[in-house]
């Protein structure tokens, strides 16, 4: 589906991270819709390398890339020569920065920091110099356990919501600058879909419950798991909200959700309804209280109104769309 009156063809579009859950499916989109844009991945990609909590440095993975025609460059966005590599070497009309520490289990401050915020300005600053649009991912763990989801009312419990703010803070400055540029920051909620699965733990709990039911076994939630209550997204309307922030009505940071709250409960109940399952739920101690969001629900009037956004996937519309997804993998990637 086309989400705008822009023609992509024969535009640079530079997509960071690339090789993971959102960037890959932005390739495609190009790809499909627009297959003469100049769509160039950068990725870190994954290696062995794992942070303090056990899990990879890096999600990056060739597989969400497999059909992919444009051009892909392996690099670290914290690295100066790769960021001075890209902007001599082209020259974007349009930039999706989706490479960040996205774990928000991760302690490093130092490298959430580095990774998320020093080298998001590095990139803008290339931005500003090619003329090229800046789109970003965000987070709704900027609000944390704030009662109101929508700009200044923020208060991140983790590093990661604390950096994703600090990217905002500095968009802000850019924009007060006029820098000829359009910015958009996307604070992203709870999103799911096709080719999330090598995030590992952190992929959504709809492909995970998927998996362990079709292994036979009970899905597993945290103890409450009626009472959490989040604001779950689909990949296309991610998309959606991407490709309209390329010409937005007005530079600044947009809620992506649906603006419609729903339980882990509810997303369990729901995989087995499509699965044709009926296990009884298995409920385990949450070893994240503190840094956990136990509520979140996007106030996208801004959204609606700026970006000319609307969410078009319930979450019964989302997990049904993504199952036979959900099948493939699960035989592809974890009988094999």
């Amino acid at each position: 589906m086309l989400y705008t009156n822009i023609d992509f063809n024969y535009k640079n579009i530079l997509i960071t991270g690339g090789a993971g859950f959102i960037g890959s499916n932005l390739a495609f989109y190009f790809q499909k819709n627009y297959p003469n844009a100049n769509v160039v991945v950068f990725d870190k990609f994954r290696s062995g390398r794992t942070l303090s909590n056990g899990n990879l440095e890096s999600f990056g993975h060739f597989k969400n890339l497999l059909g992919f025609l444009g051009i892909v460059i392996s690099g670290d966005i914290n690295s100066k020569d790769d960021l001075e590599n890209l902007e001599k070497s082209y020259r974007f009309d349009y930039i999706f920065h989706e490479a960040a520490i996205s774990d928000t289990t991760v302690n490093e401050q130092d490298l959430m920091i580095s990774t998320n915020v020093n080298a998001y300005e590095n990139l803008l600053k290339i931005a500003v110099k090619h003329g090229a649009n800046m789109i970003y991912a965000s987070s709704a763990a900027t609000y944390g356990d704030s009662d109101r989801f929508e700009v200044g009312y923020e208060s991140p419990n983790n590093v990661y919501g604390f950096s994703k703010l600090m990217m905002d803070n500095i968009t802000n400055k850019y924009i007060k600058d006029n820098t000829g540029i359009s910015i958009v920051g996307l604070r992203y909620f709870n999103v799911y879909g096709g080719r999330e699965f090598y995030k590992n733990k952190t992929a959504s709990t709809v492909i995970q419950f998927g998996h362990q039911m079709l292994a036979g076994n009970a899905p597993k939630l945290f103890e409450g798991s009626d009472k959490i209550l989040r604001d779950f997204v689909y990949i296309e309307d991610v998309i959606q909200a991407n490709i309209k922030a390329c010409n937005p009505k007005k530079s600044g940071i947009y809620n992506v959700g649906t603006g419609k709250s729903r339980s882990f409960q509810d997303i369990s109940d729901i995989v087995q309804v499509e699965l044709g399952t009926n296990y009884t739920t298995e409920y385990v101690p949450n070893p994240f209280v503190g840094q956990y969001q136990f509520f979140t629900q996007a106030n996208i009037e801004t959204t609606r109104e700026f970006l000319n956004y609307e969410p078009k996937f319930t979450l019964e519309d989302g997990v049904k769309a993504y199952m036979p997804e959900i099948k493939r993998i699960y035989k592809a990637e974890v009988q094999k």
